[in-house]
This record gives structure tokens, C-alpha cells and sequence, in this order.
């Protein structure tokens, strides 16, 4: 459980850390954009108020309430399953990392009342118009590594 913890909270301070140095170091708060590698890296600033890609952002204030409060019940189910169910250390760290990136979107929310996005990638003749952080990295690698690793349950004879 050591490892999950760990991952947790790495990820976490990641995805916030990364968002102070971006947003205040680097300035992006002022300029709104920064092209640090164009097309294919490219901080821009957003803020999501609803969930993937904006899905069901613009909508009334109690969203804010429900998107938070469903992301520290996905982090404490993650937390019960590991738990209870998971003994493969990489099961651990992907889960570590769900939880993790679920926290610091979470904050977000919490302090800004959206989740703060900078990161924008574009590749090979394609526009990519949706930002992310470092914390929807976590979110996506761990749920994958979950899926990968997740032990099976045990059949009974």
C-alpha cells in the first residue's frame, strides 16, 4: 500500500506544481498562451468546469459540488479496492496514479472552481483544440494500467 501512497502523491504534487511553475513562473496566467513547441506543445489556459473535453461545463454552480464530491468518491473506492483487492505493485502504482491526478483535479475545483488546463498538443495535420494537465496524464495512464494489471479475481472450484 506504501507504493500506492507514494504514487499518489507524486502525481499530485506533480499536477500542482507543474500548474504553479506554468501558470505563475512561466506566466501564462498573463499571456494566456505559449508556444513552446509548436504544433506539437503548446501551453494554453483553460479552465474545465465540466468533465472530459468539456462536457457538461456551463452548467449551474451545484456541478462544481458534484464533479468534486464524485471525484473523492472514485479516489476512496480506488483506495478500498487496492485494499482489498489488489496485490500486483503495478496495479498499485496505476491506481496510485488515478488517485492522484482525481486530487489535484479535485483542488482545482475546490480553490478555482475548475479544473486549470495548459497543456495542448497537436500532431501531423491535426488541430488539437482541447487542453489537459498533468493530472488527466495521471488519471488516463493509471486507469489503463488498471485495466492491464488489475489482478483477476480468484475463480472458485
Amino acid at each position: 500500500m506504501r507504493l500506492l501512497y507514494i504514487t499518489a502523491v507524486l502525481w499530485f504534487l506533480a499536477d500542482q506544481v507543474s500548474k504553479y511553475l506554468v501558470l505563475h513562473w512561466a506566466g501564462l496566467i498573463d499571456r494566456g498562451v505559449i508556444e513552446v513547441f509548436p504544433p506539437f506543445l503548446v501551453f494554453k489556459l483553460g479552465y474545465n468546469t465540466g468533465i472530459n473535453f468539456g462536457l457538461f461545463s456551463g452548467g449551474p454552480e451545484v456541478t462544481r459540488w458534484v464533479l468534486l464530491g464524485l471525484a473523492l468518491a472514485i479516489a476512496a473506492w480506488l483506495l478500498w479496492w487496492a485494499r482489498t483487492g489488489l496485490t500486483r505493485p503495478i496495479a498499485l502504482i496505476s491506481a496510485g496514479a488515478v488517485i492522484g491526478g482525481a486530487l489535484g483535479n479535485a483542488l482545482d475545483r475546490l480553490l478555482v472552481g475548475a479544473v486549470v488546463d495548459f497543456l495542448n498538443m497537436s500532431c501531423c495535420g491535426i488541430r488539437n483544440p482541447f487542453a489537459f494537465n498533468v493530472a488527466d496524464i495521471g488519471i488516463v495512464m493509471g486507469a489503463i494500467g488498471l485495466l492491464i494489471f488489475a489482478d483477476s479475481p480468484k475463480k472458485e472450484s
